[in-house]
């Protein structure tokens, strides 16, 4: 499930909307080598402050990574001090309004499958077992279920019962079009959310008209 909270991806993508900015990112996400502050500079026609400043503000968003290396042929006592050279993060930024998380049953199908592969188990099965584990650890992480629900995008919602409805569904475009394949896997990753919490709830079925298909009984 996601590890970085709505507000800090659309603050990430939000720095981009800075044209100058967005033109350093784009220079450091095309170049085949990690970019300096000298390079960059002289690329935009800016000045080494400027460079400097735009690319430390992706870094911190995470857009970018840093490190700090000597040129190429220069070392020892004399050289002077590493540069530090930026190049584009390996982890993807990603917003959607509501919240979608197509890669987290992407990545289930896809571990799924390997396994199955690899084992001969039945894919069902074993994907039902993968998104239950895969549940359980966000559970655990968050330490709350409502913590997790929410950083996940369920978006719950208490009722007077005491059983929780959940407003969005994160795989709502995938749900509609393979609904008891999808359904099923939300089921147990659910489940799995809730064990790892040490939740008094029971994920359960329960479809109905602009709320998830599961819905977390007291």
């Amino acid at each position: 499930m996601a590890t970085r909270s709505l507000p800090d991806r659309v603050a990430a993508l939000a720095v981009l909307d800075d044209p100058i900015r967005r033109a350093v990112f784009d220079l450091v996400a095309r170049s085949a080598t990690p970019v300096g502050r000298d390079a960059t500079a002289e690329a935009l026609g800016l000045s080494r402050r400027v460079a400097a400043m735009h690319l430390d503000r992706l870094a911190e968003q995470g857009l970018l990574e840093f490190e700090f290396r000597r040129p190429a042929g220069r070392g020892g006592p004399g050289a002077g001090r590493p540069a530090k050279l930026y190049r584009r993060a390996d982890n993807e930024v990603a917003v959607s309004v509501p919240e979608r998380h197509y890669d987290v049953v992407g990545e289930l199908l896809a571990a799924a499958v390997s396994e199955s592969i690899a084992t001969g188990a039945a894919v069902q099965e074993v994907l039902a077992r993968t998104a239950y584990e895969a549940g359980r650890e966000t559970g655990a992480r968050a330490g709350d279920l409502d913590a997790a629900l929410t950083e996940a995008g369920y978006e719950p919602e208490a009722e007077e019962s005491g059983a929780l409805s959940l407003r969005n569904c994160p795989f709502h475009r995938l749900a509609r079009r393979h609904t008891e394949l999808v359904c099923g896997v939300n089921l147990e990753l659910l489940r799995g959310v809730v064990a790892g919490c040490g939740a008094d709830a029971r994920a359960v079925l329960d479809p109905r008209a602009g709320r998830c298909c599961v819905r977390l009984l007291a």
